[in-house]
């Protein structure tokens, strides 16, 4: 059995360090992991792209039709990779929108979010507000922790959510733990809703 995930944002978000962190879990969780950063772009504002392979799976990409989970930080972003989904996949997506520099001048226009989630049919979306959520815990820096807490209460998500935390726990040093659990369990119970 294999799980493909693809994280979909932009960059600044977390969207690596998010995906490495699930990848670590899996390895604790005694799982098999295959990873990809498909493309993306450090700089702020670029497309970041991540797929991954839980379980028994050959390959580090996730072809079109295959992703059983799409993990969105940004809403468009979460859109732009919806052909990798089949129906029943499950889409997390972030409802906060990071509006390209074209479309703050004027040259491109935002769609509308709603929009965007209403045409997401057939797949069984999970909206949250991942980006106030962390902006309430005081940094929203971890959004991108907020996310990963939503990710592992998907049914199809394959990991316990223990080993989730002790993934996050490794990733970043003591200090950063309690604000990175809380933002974990906040998206977890947000996803739950």
């Amino acid at each position: 059995m294999k799980t493909g995930i693809v994280f979909a944002g932009v960059g600044g978000q977390g969207v690596l360090t998010a995906s490495s962190i699930v990848g670590i879990a899996a390895l604790k969780a005694g799982i098999n992991v295959t990873m990809s950063e498909v493309h993306g772009m450090a700089q702020r504002g670029g497309i970041v792209v991540t797929e991954m392979n839980i379980g028994e799976a050959r390959s580090t990409l996730v072809g079109d039709g295959e992703a059983d989970i799409i993990v969105g930080f940004e809403p468009v972003e979460a859109y732009r990779v919806l052909h990798k989904a089949h129906p029943g996949s499950y889409v997390v997506v972030n409802t906060e929108p990071i509006v390209p520099i074209s479309a703050s001048l004027g040259d491109a226009k935002y769609p509308d979010v709603d929009e965007l989630i209403a045409n997401m049919q057939g797949l069984n979306v999970i909206t949250l507000e991942a980006t106030d959520i962390a902006r309430s815990l005081g940094n929203v820096i971890v959004t991108n922790i907020v996310m990963l807490g939503a990710l592992a209460a998907v049914p199809a998500f394959p990991i316990g959510k223990e080993y989730m935390i002790e993934a996050i726990k490794s990733r970043f040093p003591p200090r950063h733990h309690e604000i990175n659990i809380r933002a974990f369990e906040r998206g977890y119970e947000a996803a739950k809703r």
